[in-house]
């Protein structure tokens, strides 16, 4: 007698047979848009995404028509763009080394005049195979990462929601995934000039991730600004060349294109264990790294005094979610997600409408749709906080203070605003004419500036 394949089985092996490629095809339609990413159809980029993202963006000029070969380029661009002429005569590009042939502007732009493109990772990879293939390979640590930022940014919804006037800044950062010269500047391209602490801080700078202040305050960054000058950098990132290390020397080992590769990672942004099995094997590089300089019980003790001042952070982090939750549980944050503009490329009829607190969730209140107490939240978060990480990390005791002290005044302002929340909570409690009680939703809902922003972004 055959045995029949149960039924019960038959239906959901039918729906993801059916679901599984109708996805990957949905996904791939909302990326065929004129913009790029996940809500790519959702909108336009700017004439200046072009440079950000050019892989996606770029557009041959046509107002020169030919093929040319790298000398004849070279001719032409002498008079057009000098500058960069010059950068490229200074380069090992126009003076390779050994029997190395010249790389010309051709090699990397392409030699149809209609139909130049602007050089992108995997360009310079064909050359440079091993860096690219390191910098690729960095996918796999997920985000932050330089080989996912471009995507990280063009994914998020308030992205393909803002006008793009006003995102063009991001996209100037998160390019790192898109273009070696954020690094290497163009058309120079100097190694050199890419293991100074300059070339990292032109994006790591601010609030978020305040890695200039935090380095320049410290010992090693006073060490730079004193002596930088007269060091030199053509030498490789390697023990003994540098009396004090930069950016790159920590967190590129001996050149290596892959930041996240010891770095503790999202250790600032949440709550992580510095005591798994994989974080045993970055603490232990991070240790052999600073004993190029320093004793290995010394630099031990140093990551010990980070994991206590993470410690000290989430206590205060964790405090100040509860009571938000708590409000949350209560029905007393306003406007509530319902009283306010849904959030960017969501609707008013999704079934989920909920206040953003923690971590995913409350990154979201940088850009919208939230209470004055989750903005409060989300600045000791996301800049208080990482603030004193960032001291700690790079051995900065001002920022760890400032930090904390800037923490410990918005956990007293949560706590008073809560406090005053509930008050006013129980008072309206006791009105029982219902066209009294305040209706936040009629301004949240109405002003100028959100309906220009529900009918044109």
């Amino acid at each position: 007698m055959k045995r029949r394949f149960p039924l019960y089985l038959l239906v959901p092996l039918l729906i993801a047979l059916i679901s599984v490629p109708t996805g990957f095809f949905y996904v791939d339609w909302n990326k065929s848009g004129e913009g790029a990413g996940l809500y790519s159809r959702d909108w336009k980029p700017e004439a200046i995404f072009a440079y950000w993202n050019p892989k996606d963006f770029y557009q041959s000029v046509d107002t020169v028509v030919g093929v040319f070969d790298g000398e004849q380029c070279v001719q032409c661009h002498q008079g057009v763009t000098p500058g960069i002429v010059n950068d490229w005569r200074k380069s090992r590009h126009a003076k390779p080394s050994g029997q190395q042939a010249t790389v010309y502007c051709s090699d990397c732009h392409g030699n149809n005049h209609e139909d130049l493109h602007l050089p992108t990772p995997d360009v310079c990879g064909s050359c440079h195979d091993k860096q690219h293939g390191e910098f690729i390979d960095e996918k796999r640590y997920g985000f932050p990462s330089h080989s996912l930022a471009m995507e990280r940014a063009l994914d998020a919804k308030h992205f393909a929601d803002k006008p793009k006037a006003e995102v063009t800044a991001c996209l100037q950062c998160h390019s790192v995934a898109s273009k070696c010269d954020s690094c290497h500047t163009r058309h120079l391209f100097s190694a050199a000039e890419a293991r100074r602490p300059e070339a990292c801080i032109t994006c790591h700078s601010g609030p978020p991730h305040p890695d200039d202040e935090t380095y320049f305050h410290s010992k090693h960054g006073q060490l730079y600004l004193a002596e930088g000058e007269n060091w030199d950098w053509s030498k490789p990132l390697s023990k003994g060349n540098y009396p004090a290390p930069t950016c790159a020397y920590c967190h590129m080992d001996a050149g290596k294109h892959q930041v996240a590769d010891k770095s503790i990672w999202q250790f600032g942004i949440k709550q992580v264990n510095p005591l798994t099995a994989g974080n045993i094997v970055k603490r232990k590089q991070w240790i052999d790294l600073c004993s190029d300089c320093h004793e290995k019980d010394w630099s031990a003790d140093r990551l010990k005094e980070m994991d206590a001042e993470r410690k000290r952070a989430w206590k205060k982090l964790y405090k100040a979610e509860s009571i938000l939750k708590s409000l949350r549980s209560d029905k007393l944050l306003f406007p509530s997600a319902k009283q306010r503009p849904f959030y960017p490329m969501n609707s008013e009829s999704d079934l989920l409408h909920y206040e953003r607190i923690g971590f995913f969730e409350g990154q979201a209140s940088a850009f919208y749709n939230v209470s004055a107490l989750e903005r409060d939240y989300f600045e000791m978060w996301y800049f208080e906080n990482l603030t004193a990480y960032k001291g700690a990390a790079h051995g900065d005791a001002s920022f760890i203070k400032k930090g904390h002290e800037a923490m410990d005044k918005s956990l007293k302002l949560i706590q008073d605003k809560a406090d005053r929340l509930r008050f006013i909570g129980e008072l309206e409690n006791n009105i029982k004419n219902d066209q009294q009680k305040y209706a936040p939703e009629k301004l949240w809902k109405n002003g100028e500036y959100t309906l220009y922003n529900r009918d044109n972004n």
